[in-house]
């Protein structure tokens, strides 16, 4: 598989993953952070990684359950991670993925048997998850790209919240739309941030420009990552990625109001 294919494969790589298949490894890296918390180790495998679901996915408390969290914005959807106690509002075209969601991206490799993951998230919302289908491979099998999506993780094994913020804005777009080329992204400052709710942390912007797209559905991307401590003392993140210079772009100011809702599920505003 060529670079630019094995590109667009792990951004689609998005797998209702059912909790009885949830092994360490997954749940260590996907869910609990990059390095699988203090002492996990770096990346995961691909067959620890690509599990499929088995049974129905687990129920989302994101899609309405009875007390659930209400959007703060009218219209709006919220999105609820019980994983890092995270809460959002997605505009209301957007679609919630269950709580046991996982969205990442890879190295480019050409060994089927080892994947190196470089950054995802869980229980995302996802813009158009369908925006663009290719068979890039030509293995019969189409694979969807969302336009966008919006995910939270913790981060056990960053060194601060700044940390944590610059490399998820980074390794996002990098992943997603640049690879292998780091040449291609421009990363912003990482700078403070509150938001709505009084939640202090870290903020940083990452893009790219003229990142060679070699298939059907790649194009240049974006992503904003906002890292900050919880009430327990844990290093959380919230992170955007999506599209850029496409027609149906989103916004930034779209970006920056749905940060603005990033809250907790237990009504604090962090460290």
């Amino acid at each position: 598989m060529s670079q630019g294919q094995q590109r667009k494969t792990t951004v689609v790589a998005m797998v209702a993953v059912a909790a009885v298949l949830m092994t360490a490894a997954v749940t260590g890296w996907l869910v609990l952070g990059r390095d699988g918390g203090k002492d996990g180790a770096d990346g995961a495998k691909k067959d620890e990684a690509n599990v499929s679901s088995s049974g129905p996915p687990s129920p989302s408390s994101s899609s309405g359950a009875e007390g659930a969290p209400q959007p703060v914005i009218a219209g709006w959807k919220t999105v609820v991670n019980p994983k890092t106690g995270i809460v959002f509002d997605v505009p209301g075209e957007w679609d919630r993925k269950e709580t046991s969601w996982v969205s990442y991206v890879a190295e480019n490799s050409d060994d089927a048997e080892e994947e190196k993951i470089l950054v995802g998230f869980s229980a995302p919302g996802v813009l158009k998850e369908k925006w663009c289908r290719s068979d890039e491979d030509k293995d019969g099998t189409a694979e969807d790209t969302a336009l966008a999506e919006a995910g939270s993780r913790t981060e056990n094994s960053s060194k601060s919240v700044a940390d944590a913020a610059r490399k998820n804005a980074e390794l996002w777009v990098y992943g997603a739309y640049a690879q292998p080329d780091r040449t291609k992204i421009s990363n912003g400052p990482v700078e403070s941030y509150t938001t709505a709710s009084g939640i202090t942390g870290s903020l940083a912007t990452s893009e790219s420009s003229g990142a060679e797209q070699r298939g059907k559905c790649d194009t240049d991307g974006k992503a904003t990552a906002f890292a900050f401590e919880n009430s327990k003392g844990d290093y959380v993140s919230w992170t955007f990625r999506g599209a850029k210079g496409v027609a149906d772009e989103v916004p930034d100011a779209t970006v920056r109001k749905i940060l603005s809702t990033v809250r907790l599920t237990d009504g604090t505003t962090g460290a």
